[in-house]
Order: structure tokens, then sequence, then C-alpha cells
């Protein structure tokens, strides 16, 4: 942990929290709070591979399974990339593999 920059977030309160009025459990607790979500910039292959629906995938055509694979074997994947464009292409969004309306999460 930075202590300094836990120190700048309760002095400075850049989401006006209203730390200065709270007790030191409340602001503990409001700090551990999730306000804030962000799309991850990578995913591994072994978590994109884990969200395939594998009845889905046995039903696409060798040419298309292969392809997922060699998507696989870059390794890391950027879900908002063109691997994504290439799962939503095998796999049409609103599957279960791809869940509409955001790709690879």
């Amino acid at each position: 942990m930075d202590i300094d920059v836990l120190r700048g977030e309760l002095v400075v309160d850049p989401l006006a929290r209203g730390y200065s009025s709270m007790s030191d459990q409340a602001a503990a607790g409001d700090l551990n709070a999730v306000y804030r979500s962000r799309n991850r910039a990578t995913m591994t292959a072994s978590e994109v591979l884990n969200s395939v629906d594998v009845s889905e995938f046995n039903a696409l055509t060798d040419a298309v399974q292969q392809r997922i694979w060699n998507v696989l074997s870059i390794g890391t994947i950027n879900p908002f990339g063109r691997e994504a464009d290439l799962f939503v292409g095998a796999f049409a969004g609103g599957s279960a593999t791809i869940p509409a309306p955001q790709p690879l999460r």
C-alpha cells in the first residue's frame, strides 16, 4: 500500500465522498467499496478458453475451430481487439460464449 496515495485520497477526496466528516472506520469501509469498473486490457488464453461454451465450440466447423485455436495460441488476448472480432464472428453475439453486447471480458 502506498501511504502517500492513501493520504492524498483522504485529504483531496477526488470523488467528493466526504472523508473529512467520516469516522476512521467509515472512511476505511468507503475506501474499500467498489465504485468504478474498468475493462480488462488482456486475458490469458486459458481464461478465454474457460469462457467458451463446449457445445457451441463443438458445433463449429473444423475450419472455425482451428481459427479459434490459432487465436488462443497467441497466449495473451486483447478482449477488445481483433481477437474479440474473430470470436464474435465465430460464435455470434448473444451466444453463451459471447454474451451480448460485449465480447470477451
